[in-house]
Parts: structure tokens; C-alpha cells; sequence
């Protein structure tokens, strides 16, 4: 009995801490020779977007976009222009319901492709 009720207080725990953070956790790496700028990460509903001006080549941003508001099904979208003008849209991941199924996401820029790696489903 007392083993059931320390699992259902320990799974009661964290459903709450998941609900705060409720959101995803993103970072931007610039592996080309150029600057990137104009930079917007959101998802699909665009209730937030986190804007970064620029990222210098060789360097990194990390933010958390908060999705509280975020009610249906969507994905995560990263927009940003290349120093040559060109400017770019990478859609990709999955969230449900407004709540993001993945902790993290990373986007690695390099000279002519956009990486895309998720961590693990949180269980």
C-alpha cells in the first residue's frame, strides 16, 4: 500500500514539474563561414516566436520557447537568411495538444543544409 501511494506521489510530481516547463528548449548552431540573421524559431500556431538578429558563424544560441498558450497539434519552424540574401525555412518535429513531446530540439546551419536532432521523447 505505501509502495502505491509513493508511485502515485512520485508520478503526481512530475506531471507538475513537466507542466511548468511547458515548452522546448532550442539551440541554433551557425557551422558555416557566414553570419545568419533574421532568425525566428515558433511552431506552426506562431503564438511565440523567440528572434535572435544575428549569430556569427562558429557560434551557437540557446533559448526555451514557451508553448502555455499553444492549444492544437502543430510542428516547430526555424526561419533565418543566409549572408547571401537567401532566406530559409526548416519545418520539422511534432508537438500535441500545445505540449511539446520532446525536450530539446537542435538546428545545425551549415553552408548548405539545415540539421534538424531531437532528444528522446519524454515518457
Amino acid at each position: 500500500m505505501i509502495k502505491s501511494i509513493v508511485i502515485i506521489l512520485s508520478m503526481t510530481l512530475n506531471s507538475c514539474f513537466l507542466s511548468m516547463n511547458h515548452g522546448i528548449e532550442m539551440k541554433i548552431i551557425n557551422e558555416t563561414n557566414q553570419p545568419i540573421s533574421k532568425v525566428e524559431f515558433t511552431t506552426t500556431e506562431k503564438i511565440r516566436v523567440i528572434e535572435i538578429d544575428k549569430i556569427e558563424p562558429n557560434d551557437s544560441v540557446t533559448a526555451f520557447l514557451s508553448m502555455k498558450k499553444n492549444k492544437k497539434d502543430g510542428a516547430y519552424s526555424l526561419t533565418f537568411t543566409r549572408a547571401n540574401g537567401k532566406k530559409e525555412i526548416t519545418t520539422n518535429g511534432y508537438y500535441t495538444n500545445g505540449i511539446a513531446l520532446n525536450q530539446w530540439v537542435a538546428f545545425k546551419i551549415e553552408e548548405d543544409t539545415t540539421i534538424v536532432k531531437f532528444d528522446d521523447l519524454i515518457h
